[in-house]
């Protein structure tokens, strides 16, 4: 008996050990995801605070839709890396302080693929990689850089496009002011069904109405979207 206790010690100190060393390893991840999304905010000024902001709707938002366990975490890292594919935009372009060109528009629309290219390789980004390759896709087909359509959108990036686009649009740009929760609130609705996922709409709204002071609010400035 006294050796099975001996055991049974060593093993649930072994455990806690493992538990600690998962810990402190998803630690270690989720700060270097942080310092790439910082660094990408370094270089576009005007961006700052736009992901975490993101990151904190995503989450509630997910959760209000019965989202939950390590699905979560996959939309967290999924919503702070979202346009870390535009680090290969050039800054005429992504610092343009007026409205893009077609052409222009053309370059900035690739930060989806370009996302997909630096990290589809790494093992425990696979999913979270579908919400950053997919979150400019649009529910009636006509979004990119595949031309996905409806359900076909993985679940994480129709959560991810309604939130990005309320921060957007909520947020100042060099090129516009910023738009007013009422106006943002009316656009989701008008595109509930055509751009938007019409389910998630109807939940974020929700969300607004029953958490709109406890949420995080947009800031001025943002860099070109579309």
């Amino acid at each position: 008996m006294a050796l099975q206790t001996a055991i049974a010690l060593e093993n649930a100190q072994l455990l806690l050990t493992t538990e600690q060393l998962n810990r402190e390893l998803k630690g270690a991840i989720e700060a270097t995801l942080s310092g790439w999304s910082r660094a990408l905010e370094l270089r576009d000024r005007e961006t700052q605070g736009h992901s975490e902001r993101v990151v904190r709707l995503t989450l509630a938002l997910a959760r209000r839709l019965g989202i939950q366990g390590s699905d979560l975490d996959d939309l967290r890292y999924g919503a702070l890396l979202h346009d870390i594919g535009k680090i290969g935009i050039p800054d005429n372009i992504l610092l343009k302080p007026g409205p893009l060109t077609e052409a222009e528009w053309q370059i900035m629309r690739q930060h989806p693929q370009t996302a997909y290219d630096l990290l589809k390789d790494i093992p425990f980004l696979k999913r979270a990689v579908e919400i950053l390759y997919a979150h400019h896709e649009r529910w009636d087909g006509s979004g990119y850089p595949r031309g996905l359509k409806g359900e076909e959108i993985p679940l994480g990036a129709r959560i991810f496009a309604v939130v990005d686009v309320w921060d957007a649009l909520t947020s100042e740009r060099p090129y516009r002011p910023a738009w007013s929760p009422e106006r943002a609130r009316a656009y989701l609705q008008e595109q509930a069904g055509v751009l938007f996922d019409p389910r998630i709409v109807e939940a974020f709204l929700e969300l607004l109405d029953e958490e709109g002071e406890a949420l995080p609010l947009a800031q001025a400035g943002g860099s070109q979207v579309q």
